[in-house]
């Protein structure tokens, strides 16, 4: 048998009243991506450390040439100057004609370091705009999936030879032949993000609720992409460096009055067992460049993916 309910005083109900803006305001969180981005990312000391590390390598790299009065190609006539031991003057020693190491090697990383972003900017920039192509244009797909094809399978050493015979060795040339096939894998990456994120259930859902295109680009699509054009464009860096080392390794490099981390590692490995320094110090740098690079790329990678957001 139930029990009779008790009886409640009118006064313990009130009516609630609408309020349109406090409804717009349900389930709102004050969340910003890039301060989610950067919070994850600052929680490493690694990260912090490595970060500053390129800060200062890029900032040093750059202003070094513009306020040293050396001429990292001045060739010193005195004998005595040649292969100094680091000290005395000399940071880092001199090379076989008496030049200045310490200031070779921040010229050398400056054309590096420019060599290495131009290439990273163009690659990331074409590979993406054709992968968003590639991904959202569906008759694009059958080209493209050639196009991909054809340049992925030209092994990368041997076109980057061919290429640097037909056209004169130069600064330009590494870029065009790094450029040619490296944006290929960046679009095959975007693609693939963007046919997972185009049908999945919160588009199809912004899109049932008459969001902009533009708003579920920068909302929903972006954020996505940003992870992977961060850590293509933190790999694409070293990679070039390395790539540059490689040629000049070969003699196909940068010409030998152009200062470069490929040439002074070239010209040091020459030396090295008489003259140990001239190779150990451009090693050296190209090392933390290239390790930084790679490691503050995947953490930022990581970081940028909004799943990694608390």
């Amino acid at each position: 048998m139930k029990r009779p309910m008790p009886d409640l005083a009118p006064e313990l109900f009130r009516p609630a009243l609408f309020d349109e803006a406090a409804a717009e305001l349900t389930g709102y969180a004050h969340y910003s991506y890039w301060r989610s981005t950067m919070r994850t990312f600052l929680k490493s000391p690694v990260s912090i450390f490595l970060l500053a590390l390129i800060v200062v390598l890029v900032t040093a790299s750059f202003i070094y040439p513009l306020v040293s009065p050396t001429d990292p190609n001045r060739v010193d006539l005195d004998t005595a100057t040649w292969n100094m031991e680091p000290g005395s003057g000399h940071a880092f020693g001199t090379d076989g004609l008496g030049r200045d190491l310490w200031a070779r090697a921040w010229y050398g990383t400056r054309t590096s370091m420019l060599l290495g972003l131009i290439i990273a900017i163009l690659d990331v920039g074409i590979g993406m705009i054709a992968g968003a192509l590639w991904g959202y244009v569906k008759r694009l797909d059958r080209v493209m999936t050639e196009i991909y094809n054809v340049l992925n399978n030209i092994p990368q050493t041997v076109f980057l030879i061919l290429l640097t015979y037909i056209m004169r060795p130069g600064f330009w040339t590494i870029v065009v032949a790094l450029c040619t096939t490296g944006w290929i894998g960046i679009a095959r990456f975007v693609r693939n993000k963007v046919l997972m994120i185009r049908d999945a259930e919160y588009n199809i859902a912004s899109r049932c609720l008459g969001t902009p295109l533009h708003r579920m680009i920068l909302k929903n699509v972006l954020p996505y992409l940003v992870s992977i054009l961060i850590m293509e464009a933190a790999l694409t860096i070293p990679y070039s460096i390395g790539s540059e080392v490689f040629l000049g390794f070969i003699g196909l490099g940068l010409p030998l009055d152009t200062v470069s981390l490929g040439n002074l590692v070239n010209l040091g490995k020459n030396n090295f067992m008489l003259y140990p320094y001239q190779l150990t110090w451009p090693t050296l740098l190209l090392a933390a460049i290239t390790i930084s690079f790679y490691i503050v790329g995947n953490r930022f990678a990581d970081a940028s993916d909004p799943r990694n957001h608390v």
